[in-house]
């Protein structure tokens, strides 16, 4: 089954049902009558996305977990209302294709797209406060709740509903761009590399350009064309942190899956394809655990240092009780020195239980892996990123489970805000382009880069075989 739906699944749960529950990273709006006017509004506003692309999503997952696809998933730490705009869009969708196509030369699967747009506005927290130029203020907790000039630090209820608009425009023009031929397989080379000059990169880049152009040639020779050569699937995720808006966005909609002769109703939350439940706010007994037990949607779950193993099966059973394949995702993020010690029995957890080959495994090998340089800028080490990805990938062979995907904060602009790659940017390099107002992204050519290790291992791991 897909979710809770009214004929009895699990009659206990409803959209409100977290607020029984102890929640954190919950901010208090003082103003609780300009909160309900928004959450009013959103309750009047039509679904972001459809039900029917929830379901197509879940079925991409499913091959996910059994091995037969890989998930990449990257976009932005915190979006700002600013990025609503058609330039900060299309690069961000380029960079998702131009890695898609180096992971399906190199991993030789279909590749599952997800972007961390179009919804992905509040951030957890760990101090209410922090200290800007000498001046005490409350942290920016993203655009959704307040921003981040000094000046607009009060939380803004209005803000849950600009976040819907400019969620509804940013999907919009995504959608737009995608029917349009953006992501038209025939020509490649017209994503262009951005500010990439690295020519063994590009030379890889072209080299995996050349394998899709023979592709489509013989393809083409055959009679076997298909219009997935001239679009693609993009679906949108962002983290459920604020269920005041996400609860107004969940409704009981007609569940595509079911018989025309046994219509169902299914619970759904429409403001997002994928939504994650974030490393501090999986407490089982908590209110964000309890909200996603509701919802039909594909859900990921943040596995980090302080997840006890115990917990994975107890979240696994509580989120899908069905064993749905596909339906949970587990982004493991644990540091690249602690990596090596933790995921082993986290995978031998799940695997050795009734869950084996049900979940999708995910390495986000970014929150691990933030330090602070000179001046409290916050940055990550390539070098520390590569070694997680590249530890989780020996270790998912080793362990004989499937590491099905990859979770990156990422842009398709030339930012400075992590150190190293081969370019080799340092800590005086960091003040050229750094524009983040959270953490640290990786530019276009870092996050190629990456894409270029998966696609390597999996090209080695073949070779192999034949071999």
């Amino acid at each position: 089954m897909s979710g809770p739906s009214i004929d009895g699944q699990a009659p206990e749960w409803a959209p409100d049902s977290w607020r029984s529950k102890p929640i954190k990273q919950c901010p208090e709006y003082p103003d609780k009558a300009a909160l309900a006017k928004s959450v009013l509004a959103l309750n009047r506003l039509p679904p972001i996305v459809h039900p029917r692309e929830i379901v197509q999503l879940k079925q991409h997952l499913r091959d996910v977990a059994q091995g037969k696809a890989f998930l990449l998933q990257g976009g932005d730490c915190a979006e700002l209302f600013d990025y609503c705009e058609q330039n900060a869009i299309e690069s961000k969708i380029k960079l998702l294709l131009q890695m898609s196509l180096v992971l399906v030369w190199g991993a030789n699967k279909r590749v599952v797209r997800i972007g961390r747009m179009a919804g992905q506005y509040a951030k957890p927290r760990s101090s209410p406060m922090e200290t800007v130029n000498g001046r005490q203020l409350p942290s920016f907790r993203g655009d959704i709740l307040n921003g981040f000039h000094p000046d607009e630090r009060e939380l803004d209820p209005d803000r849950l509903v600009r976040a819907y608009h400019h969620s509804s425009a940013t999907l919009n023009y995504i959608r737009a761009a995608l029917a349009s031929g953006i992501a038209d397989l025939d020509k490649p080379l017209d994503w262009g590399l951005g500010h990439v000059r690295d020519p063994v990169l590009k030379a890889k880049y072209e080299k995996a350009v050349n394998f899709l152009k023979d592709m489509r040639s013989f393809m083409h020779t055959i009679g076997a064309e298909s219009d997935k050569f001239h679009t693609v699937d993009l679906f949108t995720s962002h983290e459920g942190l604020l269920l005041e808006y996400e609860q107004p966005l969940t409704r009981l909609l007609d569940d595509p899956t079911s018989p025309a002769s046994r219509p169902k109703k299914t619970y759904y939350n429409t403001s997002a394809h994928f939504l994650w439940i974030g490393d501090r706010t999986r407490q089982l007994d908590h209110a964000h655990v309890e909200y996603f037990r509701g919802i039909a949607n594909p859900l990921g779950v943040k596995v980090g240092p302080t997840t006890p193993t115990s917990d994975l099966l107890a979240l696994l059973r509580t989120l899908n009780p069905s064993r749905e394949p596909g339906k949970i995702t587990l982004i493991t993020r644990y540091g690249a020195d602690k990596v090596a010690s933790l995921l082993p029995a986290h995978i031998r957890a799940v695997e050795d239980s009734e869950y084996a080959r049900t979940v999708v495994w995910q390495c986000d090998p970014m929150h691990g892996n933030t330090q602070s340089v000179s001046g409290g800028i916050k940055t990550r080490r390539f070098s520390d990123i590569f070694s997680e990805l590249q530890q989780t990938l020996r270790i998912h062979k080793e362990q004989g489970s499937y590491l099905g995907g990859v979770h990156l904060e990422l842009t398709g602009d030339a930012v400075t805000e992590c150190l190293g790659g081969s370019e080799g940017l340092d800590e005086d390099d960091l003040s050229t382009n750094y524009t983040s107002f959270c953490d640290p992204r990786l530019n276009e050519k870092q996050a190629l880069e990456l894409a270029f290790l998966i696609a390597d291992h999996y090209r080695s791991e073949r070779e192999e075989e034949l071999a």
